[in-house]
């Protein structure tokens, strides 16, 4: 029988294997690069043995890819070139596509939402959603999220935005509407105003201008999602307002929605 620790460590050293060809580097150079000998680091990526705590630090920090995403993301189901890198170390996004290259849109349900600012940064919370492709969509990471409220008509509660990840928070230009996951309010979606210049901070603002603006910190930014456009759902019903609605609505007009299966 295959343990889970087994499987842990297959997963690894096939993900190590994987980062050193994407950046074309030899077992020599790597090894060399790490401060460790060649075989070591073969028997890393056959599997053989476990790098300790402090060399998945220097792994973390060398591949610029979080630990988590080292442990638990087969790298090998993500096509060169469709990894995105974050400052912050966090946590590696793989951009999933299906079997036409086209890019897939995560879709974080309605009753998950609320559980998004727990699991943003779990890539098994991640892997669980479904995913669906739109032929007009950027190239980019993308993710679909629910609406809630109505401070940003036209789009009602149900609804929902997809944005595109933004990497940096410099790129937020003023006026325009992005989803943000901050750690005090969860998922929001306003039109922003960009002071960081000023003060390092952003300014939410609602469309319904019965909401008042407020500051955000950077500190206490954790993503941005750039608005890409709106699945608007007012013909249902709120308790049809869930996945299934949106891919049926989306299969009349001819998109292709599928699930990447592990």
């Amino acid at each position: 029988m295959i343990t889970e620790k087994k499987t842990v460590k297959f997963r690894l050293g096939r993900n190590i294997r994987r980062l050193r060809e994407l950046h074309d580097k030899s077992l020599e150079v790597l090894s060399d690069d790490l401060g460790i000998s060649v075989s070591g680091l073969h028997s890393y990526e056959s599997g053989r043995t476990e790098p300790d705590g402090n060399m998945l630090i220097k792994l973390s920090k060398f591949f610029r890819i979080a630990i988590d995403a080292l442990l638990k993301c087969d790298l090998h189901k993500t096509p060169p070139g469709k990894l995105i890198k974050l400052e912050s170390n966090r946590l590696v996004f793989p951009i999933m596509v299906d079997k036409d290259e086209h890019d897939l849109i995560e879709i974080v349900p309605i009753r998950a939402s609320a559980g998004y600012l727990n699991g943003y940064s779990d890539p098994e919370y991640i892997s669980e959603l479904q995913r669906m492709s739109l032929p007009f969509m950027p190239v980019g990471k993308h993710r679909a999220f629910p609406i809630k409220g109505d401070s940003m008509p036209p789009l009602k509660e149900g609804s929902w935005v997809v944005g595109k990840y933004l990497e940096r928070l410099e790129s937020i230009r003023d006026g325009r509407t992005y989803i943000l996951l901050t750690k005090n309010d969860g998922l929001v979606y306003k039109r922003v105003v960009n002071n960081l210049k000023k003060d390092r901070s952003l300014e939410l603002h609602s469309d319904n201008k019965v909401y008042h603006p407020y500051k955000v910190r950077v500190d206490e930014v954790l993503e941005v999602w750039e608005f890409t456009c709106a699945i608007n759902t007012a013909e249902y019903k709120e308790d049809e307002l869930n996945v299934g609605s949106i891919m049926g609505m989306l299969k009349s007009l001819k998109v292709e929605i599928g699930r990447i299966k592990k």
